[in-house]
């Protein structure tokens, strides 16, 4: 079974293809998680069919170069099966890990109020879905984030892509007709060029 954190991993590798050549230690301290984390996450996206193993082993390769008398580690690849990831997070992630608003908080903007639709949904008088976090420079409604790490991650590490992706499914998980119908298909377009 999927978790929370397991989107956010795919998520990242969907967002960023030069990620899908990082270590899992790379991977990790981006998305601000424990090795282990990631290292469970990745087979459980094989498992479910969203993630396939590009390297021959599911372990780690061991290759000795000519002038060097110890194995270097070289971390095997992996590849998003596009089309089964779009299925599965426009019509999934909803239900598996819906959305949880609290109180007024600061933290960063999320869902139709991020920059990846803050121009074409208007957002009108009620308080903006925000990520609560400390350093954060918005205040809004608290949307419960995919994982606790995410706020930090996105502040820590910028990345827009993924920032924009993450946002997109706050909206699927959270948001009306119109500004589900939009996020769908600027997911796609992200997701599937």
């Amino acid at each position: 079974m999927l978790k929370s954190q397991d989107v956010v991993l795919l998520l990242k590798f969907l967002a960023n293809s030069d990620c899908l050549k990082w270590s899992q230690a790379e991977i990790a301290r981006n998305l601000c998680i424990s090795v282990s984390e990631v290292n469970a996450g990745i087979k459980r996206l094989i498992a479910a069919r969203l993630l396939l193993l590009v390297e021959p082993s599911l372990g780690k390769l061991l290759y000795v170069h000519k002038r060097r008398e110890s194995p270097i580690q070289i971390e095997p690849l992996y590849q998003p099966i596009l089309n089964t990831c779009e299925d599965f997070l426009i019509s999934g992630v909803k239900y598996f890990f819906p959305v949880k608003l609290g109180e007024v908080t600061s933290g960063i903007a999320t869902s139709y109020s991020a920059p990846v639709l803050k121009e074409y949904i208007a957002k009108g008088s009620d308080p903006i879905p925000v990520w609560p976090y400390a350093e954060g420079k918005q205040r809004g409604m608290s949307l419960e984030p995919l994982y606790s790490s995410v706020p930090k991650s996105v502040s820590l590490f910028p990345d827009p892509a993924f920032y924009d992706l993450l946002c997109l499914i706050d909206v699927l998980r959270q948001g009306r007709v119109r500004e589900i119908t939009f996020a769908t298909q600027t997911l796609k377009e992200r997701i599937n060029p």
